[in-house]
């Protein structure tokens, strides 16, 4: 992406049952009835279900020109129409799955370079994911981890995303599934990037790349790396569990605002000091 900051808006989403999530999206539309939005199912097991049933819950909630985007193995992302649709689309929603099949399918397409070109134009464009649709969103997402072994060298996989947002990592299902320690590794490896943990039922919006809001049920969880002291992956082998001091980690909750750029709490009842505080490890 450009190193200028993308006009439009990304919605990102930590899974679970989303129907109030999809509400929130569509009261952000600026004509519901009218603006055109695509559900893309790259990601999900069943795309044949997973796509009528979106545009369904979309269309019950006033989006009557929701339209389902199937991009896979028999369906290309560059193929004409698709490309028509996404500069015609007010909003690009990208459901759960495997986010591996994302960029298996998006990666290198003129689809995509639509995409991130309407992302950093069009003050009125909005791009969301929920799930692996949410992880894929950044320049690099976490692929796979579990439990204790993420602890561990070697015990972390990563891989490219599809590059809308920088420095930073989105992780989804967070505290449900027992996600930080892989989040935390991700972060120890490259402490230039930002780690954002997304529980259910709980998403960001995320205004102008720069700050994100925390809206849903659940917890955002935000770990910064910026000030990491001690970390000992340069000098282990594959399989010893990693060590870093001075995590700096933040748990936000909804109409919490985070600045992304300079790593600060933006609002809340203590606001000055909220901004300079958090949990160390």
């Amino acid at each position: 992406m450009s190193n200028t900051f993308p006009l439009g808006t990304l919605v990102a989403l930590g899974g679970g049952d989303d129907d109030e999530l999809l509400a929130r999206l569509t009261d952000m539309l600026p004509d519901p009835a009218t603006t055109h939005v695509e559900i893309v199912t790259t990601a999900a097991p069943n795309p044949g279900k997973t796509g009528p049933a979106y545009v369904d819950a979309f269309r019950d909630l006033g989006c009557r020109a929701a339209r389902h985007m199937r991009v896979d193995e028999r369906h290309h992302a560059d193929s004409p129409p698709y490309l028509e649709r996404l500069e015609r689309a007010g909003l690009v929603f990208f459901t759960g799955g495997d986010q591996e099949r994302i960029t298996e399918f998006w990666e290198r397409t003129r689809a995509l370079a639509t995409l991130a070109d309407r992302y950093r134009r069009d003050a009125s464009f909005i791009v969301a994911g929920t799930s692996a649709g949410a992880a894929v969103m950044p320049n690099c997402m976490i692929v796979e981890g579990h439990g204790a072994r993420s602890l561990t060298k070697g015990g972390l996989r990563t891989g490219p995303g599809l590059g809308l947002l920088s420095e930073l990592y989105i992780d989804q299902h967070f505290a449900e599934r027992g996600r930080f320690s892989r989040l935390a590794h991700a972060v120890l490896q490259h402490p230039t990037r930002l780690g954002l943990g997304l529980g259910q039922e709980t998403g960001l919006i995320i205004r102008g790349g720069t700050e994100a809001e925390v809206f849903g049920d659940g917890v955002v969880i935000a770990v910064d790396g910026q000030h990491l002291q001690g970390s000992n992956l340069g000098r282990i082998g594959r399989g010893e569990p990693v060590s870093g001091q001075d995590l700096r980690v933040h748990l936000l909750v909804s109409g919490q605002r985070f600045d992304l750029q300079n790593r600060q709490v933006l609002n809340g009842e203590n606001a000055e000091e909220e901004g300079k505080g958090g949990v160390f490890f």
